[in-house]
């Protein structure tokens, strides 16, 4: 087992305003701390103190306080948000974060008792009001994807993929990159993507899809929210070839044109937010051409578990991915069946899959860090970028969240 890291140096009160902070809660802290040494007990998870490693336990989950009293008011506070506040500050360790998060996620709907849980309100906050327009939506995009593209080359493959690759089997075995490139051809055959196909994509990433797309020789249209990756793209289709067949072009999904053989949209839904998933659907609907197919790569929830969460201002919302709600397959058909003439044909899980990718996303966003420090970034990006890929991780690995490829056709 490695050993914990260091704690972080002091947040910038300037570029991390709330976690330089430590709120002055004292009355909820007492209270956090009682809760929380109750969910330690309950998930046999212990508690080391500073300078030592923590305990093997099944799983390698254990826990540092560096700074208790600093954790306690900060989960008191806010509670998981403060969470995720406090790892970001250096308030608490451990030495397999994914691990740690995945023995509380499953134990999630336990961890607090149900009479309790009347008083979330009082420690989760609610989501604020959030316009989801063009404009809106454009500035939330460009606040997770056009950082340095040099950070993400860090941690991705050499295809530049942003989502769940694809593995030759349940072992996870063979590259990364080859898994990426397994999962773009799985798209781009449920949508039935061969020579002289009209495909439009919805998202376009760095590119890979629209590469992969042309190299069958199809006639590709992709769009993306975000100037840096429209950019990158571009470049990445030029240097490839294929900028006879394919162009990537700076629109909103609303402001789409034109009919379409099929269309692919890879883990774009979760950042349309719940109020635009109608206007989002009905895009493609319009854009489908009669007897076309759409194939969407979308991130879920169990439906029951959308709608709490949807209404909750969570650390994710507030750090990694502002304005995002991810579905459920439920909302997915409903808002199908009352705003279009499309239906779920077939549904592929790949939950597992995902898993394995996020670790390896974090192993190599680990193996990077100085790198990372180089291009600008503090300690505390690192870390909160090292709670993100865990924290993701771990749902895929407790089955609080799913994600899976879904063939669209007319009823």
């Amino acid at each position: 087992m490695r050993r914990v890291p260091a704690a972080a140096p002091a947040a910038d009160s300037g570029r991390w305003p709330d976690v330089a902070t430590v709120p002055a809660t004292t009355v909820r802290a007492a209270a956090a701390r009682l809760a929380f040494h109750r969910v330690a007990r309950r998930l046999r998870l212990r508690i080391a103190t500073p300078g030592a490693d923590p305990p093997a336990l099944p799983g390698g989950t254990g826990l540092v306080l560096r700074r208790p009293a600093d954790f306690f008011r900060r989960l008191g506070a806010d509670g998981p948000l403060g969470f995720g506040e406090a790892y970001m500050a250096g308030d608490w360790d451990t030495a397999d974060l994914a691990g740690l998060l995945a023995a509380l996620g499953a134990g999630y709907d336990e961890l607090v008792p149900a009479p309790l849980r009347v008083l979330r309100p009082l420690v989760v906050r609610r989501r604020p009001a959030e316009d989801q327009g063009i404009a809106e939506s454009r500035r939330n995009i460009q606040l997770h994807y056009d950082l340095p593209r040099e950070l993400f080359a860090a941690f991705l493959d050499e295809t530049m993929t942003y989502s769940c690759a694809l593995f030759a089997d349940d072992a996870g075995s063979g590259s990364l990159a080859d898994a990426q490139r397994r999962k773009i051809s799985a798209v781009l055959d449920l949508a039935r993507v061969a020579a002289g196909t009209r495909l439009l994509e919805i998202g376009t990433g760095w590119g890979e899809l629209a590469i992969q797309a042309a190299r069958r020789g199809a006639s590709v249209v992709s769009i993306t929210n975000s100037p840096e990756q429209h950019r990158a793209a571009t470049e990445r289709v030029r240097d490839a070839g294929a900028g006879h067949l394919a162009s990537v072009e700076l629109l909103d999904y609303r402001q789409v044109s034109g009919q379409f053989d099929a269309i692919a949209s890879v883990e774009m839904i979760e950042a349309v937010g719940d109020a635009h998933w109608p206007a989002y659907f009905a895009a493609i609907d319009s854009a489908l051409a009669p007897g076309g197919r759409a194939a969407i790569q979308a991130i879920t929830l169990p439906h029951s578990r959308m709608r709490q969460v949807s209404r909750d201002y969570s650390w994710m919302d507030k750090y990694i991915f502002p304005g995002a709600v991810i579905p459920s397959l439920q909302a997915i058909e409903q808002t199908l069946a009352r705003h279009t003439t499309l239906r779920v044909a077939s549904v592929r899980p790949m939950a597992p899959h995902y898993a394995r990718t996020l670790r390896a996303w974090h192993a190599r966003f680990s193996a990077a860090h100085e790198a990372i420090i180089a291009l600008g970034f503090d300690d505390v990006f690192c870390r909160m970028w090292e709670f993100y890929l865990a924290y993701c991780e771990a749902g895929f690995l407790t089955g609080l969240v799913d994600v899976g490829q879904y063939l669209l056709e007319r009823g």
